[in-house]
């Protein structure tokens, strides 16, 4: 804070003054033209890194089961359920690999093309 002490406005407006009456006129139009092209592209970048984010509900069903089930009622769902999510997670890695190798196939066209 012991910078903003010494700042006076009326000093920095009087300096300004003196600066732009030491310049001539094509000197202060290019200035412009310098300052508004910057700002410009400054506005554009603003603009244009702004990015919605998608939306995507995380939505989890769950079961209700009463509290008095037995051990065997909880087994025989397990078996019910086990090929079930058996199937998913199989088709979850057949996925994994098709993607992985697409990737693969990728990277070897950018390795002949030196990249």
């Amino acid at each position: 804070m012991s910078v903003l002490r010494h700042f006076n406005m009326f000093r920095a407006v009087d300096d300004l003054r003196g600066f732009l009456r030491q310049r001539r006129p094509h000197e202060l139009g290019f200035l412009l033209l310098s300052v508004a092209l910057f700002g410009s592209i400054l506005v554009a970048f603003t603009i244009d890194s702004h990015e919605e984010r998608v939306y995507r509900p995380n939505i989890i069903y769950v079961q209700q089961w009463p509290a008095s089930r037995t051990d065997a009622e909880i087994r025989a769902q397990q078996k019910i359920d086990g090929p079930i999510e058996a199937k998913r997670r199989a088709d979850e890695e057949a996925q994994r690999k098709k993607t992985q190798e697409e990737f693969k196939r990728l990277d070897s066209k950018l390795e002949k093309l030196g990249i």
